[in-house]
């Protein structure tokens, strides 16, 4: 029995001792959905497929309202041209509707492949940018938190993304300038 407690005494101190050994950690943690909602260059993205969206539902618009019509004047035609004719007339609208319909799908597949494409690409520069600041500021850990929660707590003088909003919006003015002199350069 006594040697059981040494033993057990023995173990309570090796693990008391592996524990002395303390490690300060600097950590911070970045809002997400705050930083995608004021980062200019997503404002931007997400404003550039709006409008893509709006013009691409005005072009169905404008198809959808003629067929509407064509329609109509069909119905009225009808009975004076007879039941051949408007089973013809039936054929065709159902072509039209179909093709009108495909089109839609089409265009609303291309807009979000599109957009997929450019968001999963700011979505792995900010990453990036982030992993560079983090070690540029000597961070242990940077923590996520939004809408994909990897935080359950933080102190808020942890948080960075005001700090990394600014930073980002500054990066992207600055290249953005860049890109328009260059373009301006080459059309020289």
């Amino acid at each position: 029995m006594k040697k059981l407690l040494c033993v057990a005494l023995g173990l309570l101190v090796l693990s008391c001792n592996k524990q002395d050994v303390k490690e300060d950690f600097k950590t911070a943690y970045v809002d997400t959905d705050k930083l995608m909602e004021k980062y200019q260059k997503a404002t931007d993205l997400e404003n550039k497929y709006k409008i893509k969206s709006e013009e691409m539902g005005r072009e169905l618009e404008t198809e959808a309202k003629k067929f509407q019509q064509d329609y109509a004047n069909a119905q009225r035609q009808a009975q004076a041209k007879g039941p051949q004719w408007a089973q013809q007339k039936g054929f065709e609208f159902q072509e039209r509707e179909q093709k009108l319909n495909t089109k839609q799908q089409s265009m609303s597949q291309e807009l979000q492949r599109e957009s997929g494409v450019e968001m999963d690409s700011l979505v792995t520069e900010i990453k990036t940018f982030i992993k560079d600041y983090g070690k540029t500021k000597s961070y242990d850990y940077v923590y996520g938190t939004g809408s994909t929660v990897t935080v359950l707590y933080a102190k808020d003088k942890y948080d960075i993304t005001e700090e990394l909003v600014k930073l980002l919006n500054a990066n992207y003015k600055t290249l953005d300038k860049k890109e328009v002199l260059k373009a301006a350069e080459e059309k020289k």
